[in-house]
C-alpha cells in the first residue's frame, strides 16, 4: 500500500459521512484525492467510492425521498452530463474549478437573497429546476462537484433534513451509475483506481454509520445553516485553490 493512500482513506471516511450525515463535509474529498492520483484519475477514483456510500444512504433514507423533485430534476441533469463528458475528454477538470465555484456561489447568494427579500416563488419558477439540474449534471461529470449545487436546490425547496437526505440519496445513486460508462470511456477509471476503491470500502462504511448516528442529533435550523456554510466554503475552495 502506498503511504499517500492514507489521505485517500480519510477522503473515503468523509465520503461515507457526507452521504448520510452532513452534506458538504465531503468538500475536501476532491482535493485530497488529487494528492493521491493525477487530476483526471482522482475524479475516476472518487466515483466508485460515492457509489458505495450511495448504497448506505439509499438503504437508510429511501422512504423519505421526494420523487416529485427528482422527476423535475433528472431530465435536465442528464442533459448537463453531455457537455460535461465532452469537456472531461478534452481538458483537465482542474481548469474548470473556478467556474464551478462561481456557479455554486451564485446559487448560495440566490438562496440568501430569497430568504432576505422573501422571494418564496423563486424555487417554483419554471426555469429553477432545469437550471439547477443542468449545472449539477455538468459539475458532477467534470469534477464530482454537484453536491453543493444540489444541496442549495434541495434547501431552497424547503425539504426537512430527512427528506433532503433521502431525495439526495436517490438522485446521486441514479446519476453516479449513469456516469460510470461516461468515466470509463474517458479513461479515468483504471485498475489502479479500482484497487484503491476496494481497499477504501471499510472507511466508507465507517463514515456512513457515523453520519447515520449523528444526523438525528442535529436540529433542522442548524442543518440548514451548515448546508449553506459548507456550500459557500466549497465554492470558495473551488475558486481560490
Amino acid at each position: 500500500m502506498e503511504p499517500i493512500w492514507i489521505l485517500g482513506f480519510f477522503a473515503a471516511l468523509l465520503v461515507g459521512f457526507t452521504k448520510t450525515g452532513v452534506p458538504g463535509v465531503g468538500m475536501v474529498v476532491v482535493p485530497l484525492m488529487a494528492q493521491v492520483f493525477p487530476a483526471k484519475l482522482s475524479v475516476g477514483a472518487v466515483l466508485p467510492m460515492l457509489i458505495v456510500a450511495d448504497v448506505f444512504a439509499v438503504g437508510y433514507y429511501r422512504r423519505h425521498a421526494q420523487w416529485n423533485h427528482l422527476v423535475r430534476l433528472l431530465p435536465s441533469v442528464l442533459l448537463g452530463i453531455v457537455p460535461g463528458w465532452l469537456v472531461l475528454s478534452r481538458i483537465e477538470s482542474a481548469q474548470l474549478r473556478p467556474v464551478l465555484g462561481g456557479l455554486v456561489l451564485a446559487m448560495v447568494l440566490l438562496q440568501l437573497a430569497r430568504k432576505k427579500w422573501k422571494w418564496e416563488k423563486v424555487p417554483r419558477k419554471w426555469w429553477f429546476a432545469p437550471l439547477a439540474g443542468m449545472l449539477a449534471g455538468f459539475a458532477t461529470t467534470v469534477g464530482n462537484a454537484a453536491g453543493p449545487i444540489m444541496a442549495i436546490y434541495l434547501l431552497s425547496v424547503g425539504l426537512h433534513k430527512k427528506e433532503f437526505m433521502g431525495t439526495a440519496a436517490w438522485y446521486f445513486m441514479i446519476i453516479n451509475w449513469v456516469k460510470v460508462p461516461v468515466f470509463a470511456s474517458a479513461g479515468v477509471i483504471t485498475a489502479e483506481t479500482l484497487r484503491f476503491d476496494l481497499m477504501a470500502v471499510p472507511m466508507i462504511v465507517a463514515g456512513a454509520v457515523a453520519g447515520i448516528l449523528l444526523l438525528p442529533k442535529i436540529p433542522q435550523g442548524l442543518f440548514n445553516a451548515l448546508v449553506l456554510v459548507l456550500a459557500s466554503a466549497a465554492a470558495l475552495h473551488l475558486i481560490l485553490v
